[in-house]
């Protein structure tokens, strides 16, 4: 199978300093907004981990029926994103992104309100069903936007919103937790749900303003500036090569389902650090929320750096296996270090820092395969179906964690078994995955 992915994915030799002069005032005019939208995105999914520190208590959750309940976001994620980006392609991204982020902001605080477990199963799951479709529609939309040899790093600079989203929401979190018990009779957690969906909503209003669904309809572009983005964009597709269009080849393509398959290996550490880290620092003897806060921040700074410079010399050397691959072991090594040495505070915190480092750097260059293969309603659907079914490991891999952890009294082993899955991701990147976008003329 890897022979066959050998022979797509070609993209041309740099172009004029003309034709990449407009796409870096694309890049700074369109990743900014894309950027924050994730950001308040993300913080949104998983700030459920900082609230589980009074709202477990408070509510008497299990620690199974949180990290189910944490997880069964991604479930509504499983149904939606194929019908949300097929969408996308219908009424555009602008009324695509505005309408999710309105609707997250609004089922975010929502959950204020939960008092039993199966409330809390609905509005998390209500929460994947309304977001579904933001990650894959911009995956989809920068195709829109950029030729191949520049969506590592855009769709790298995208992703990065997963650790900037900790270094702020990890001390904005920490602090509302601190400081926001009891205020006008409501809980800490209360408030970091209210606080926090707020700026959804809002950034969701402003997406009507700002995005434009393509270049051609961008009034910041000169009509110069559209036709060398128009006429690069379509000699970057030629030389692509044949790829499949339609929804149906895609949906039965066997290398989407593997690829599927490999995104929910990969992906399975990144809810475990956002919806588990809190409570992997606290349970190293560190029980102040801010701190908490903090120290979930540094570990996300870590991660911003490897991200954008494993995502940048990918592009330019135009090698995907290997930046996709190795940050996939680098991950696995760091989640088993935090449970191996769970009673060194130091090392399992540098852990921490190392594995949510490698969880997010191995996702921007992965992304680059399915553009490879597929476009038009076949990578609408495909990179839904790919994200959707293989984020379902977010559901999965916390569950797994909160499960074992009622049942051995540790994180460690849910941590191994997560650990384990990174190691197949990496595995099946090495073994089926190009090594090298191969240049033509």
């Amino acid at each position: 199978m890897s022979d066959a992915f050998e022979s797509v994915g070609a993209v041309a030799p740099p172009d004029t300093s003309e034709v990449e002069a407009v796409y870096d005032k694309i890049a700074r005019r369109i990743m900014p907004f894309l950027v924050l939208l994730f950001v308040v995105a993300w913080l949104d999914r998983i700030n459920v981990g900082f609230a589980r520190l009074g709202m477990a208590s408070d509510l008497g959750f299990s620690d199974a029926a949180y990290g189910f309940g944490a997880g069964i976001f991604y479930f509504g994620y499983l149904l939606f994103e194929i019908p949300s980006n097929l969408l996308l392609v219908r009424i555009g991204a602008r009324k695509t992104f505005a309408r999710i982020t309105i609707l997250w902001g609004l089922t975010s605080i929502s959950t204020m309100f939960v008092r039993t477990p199966a409330e809390f199963y609905v509005l998390r799951f209500l929460l994947g069903a309304f977001e579904a479709g933001l990650l894959p529609g911009v995956v989809l939309y920068l195709t829109y936007w950029f030729p191949a040899r520049r969506r590592a790093r855009t769709t790298g600079l995208f992703l990065a919103a997963m650790p900037i989203a900790g270094v702020i929401g990890g001390p904005l979190s920490g602090a509302i937790m601190a400081v926001m018990g009891g205020r006008s009779g409501l809980a800490n957690w209360q408030w970091l749900f209210l606080l926090e969906g707020l700026p959804s909503i809002a950034m969701g209003m402003l997406t009507f303003a700002i995005v434009a669904d393509a270049p051609d309809g961008a009034h910041w572009l000169t009509d110069i500036e559209k036709r060398l983005v128009r006429e690069d964009l379509a000699a970057d597709n030629r030389r692509t090569g044949p790829r499949q269009h339609g929804l149906k080849s895609a949906l039965t393509n066997p290398v989407v389902w593997l690829l599927t398959l490999i995104q929910f290996c990969l992906t399975s550490a990144n809810p475990s650090f956002g919806f588990w880290g809190p409570t992997i620092i606290k349970d190293l003897g560190i029980s102040n929320e801010t701190t908490i806060g903090i120290l979930s921040s540094v570990a996300n700074v870590v991660a911003v750096m490897c991200l954008i410079g494993v995502s940048r010399h990918s592009d330019r050397t135009l090698e995907r296996r290997f930046h996709s691959a190795l940050p996939c072991l680098v991950c696995a090594a760091g989640l088993a270090s935090i449970g191996l040495f769970a009673n060194n505070p130091s090392i399992a915190l540098a852990a921490l820092a190392v594995g949510t480092a490698g969880s997010v750097t191995a996702s921007p260059v992965f992304w680059q395969f399915p553009s490879m293969l597929l476009t038009g309603r076949a990578a609408a659907g495909g990179i839904a179906l790919i994200n959707s079914i293989g984020s379902f490991s977010g559901l999965v891999a916390p569950a797994i964690i909160g499960w074992l952890r009622d049942r051995t009294g540790q994180l460690a082993p849910g941590l191994y078994v997560v650990a384990g899955l990174e190691i197949t991701a990496a595995v099946l990147i090495l073994q089926f995955m190009p090594s090298r976008i191969a240049e033509s003329s």
